[in-house]
């Protein structure tokens, strides 16, 4: 379990740019499921708007999203904090990067019509450990809240 935790958060030597961004996109799929997992209830709407983000965001097929997340859910299972999410976001992603993944996190929390305060909580550790602003975040979950409330 430990090797498996290494493999996906430290760099193979001589690690391509596709591995490297397919592990990007694994640690963002990751911190996706957590959030959906964070209130404790499997939600059908919260899974649909997280396959809905990773299909647009990241320009892939259904199939290929559901193998993503099915890697991603045993990746959070195995993870023993956060800490190994967020520092390979914070060594990749760019301040607008870590800005979208914030948004994301609060669409899929905002997916079954509430947010319960573990998905907050969770949102605003990610957001602390990823240095975005705390502006910024509240701009997010203002954003996405507001586009719950009209139906998005």
């Amino acid at each position: 379990m430990i090797g498996a935790l290494r493999a996906l958060f430290e760099a193979p030597a001589g690690e391509s740019e596709e591995q490297l961004q397919q592990r990007l996109h694994l640690v963002g799929a990751a911190l996706l499921i957590e959030t959906a997992r964070a209130d404790f209830v499997e939600d059908a709407s919260e899974r649909a708007a997280l396959e809905e983000l990773l299909c647009s965001s990241l320009q892939l097929d259904r199939t290929r999203v559901r193998e993503l997340l099915e890697l991603a859910s045993r990746k959070v299972d195995e993870a023993t904090s956060l800490y190994e999410f967020t520092r390979l976001i914070n060594d990749h992603y760019s301040a607008a990067q870590k800005l979208r993944l914030i948004d994301a996190m609060w669409s899929v929390a905002c997916a079954d019509g509430a947010i319960d305060k573990y998905e907050e909580h969770l949102i605003r550790r990610v957001a602390e450990l990823t240095y975005v602003p705390h502006s910024d975040y509240i701009r997010s979950k203002l954003t996405a809240t507001a586009q719950q409330s009209q139906g998005h």
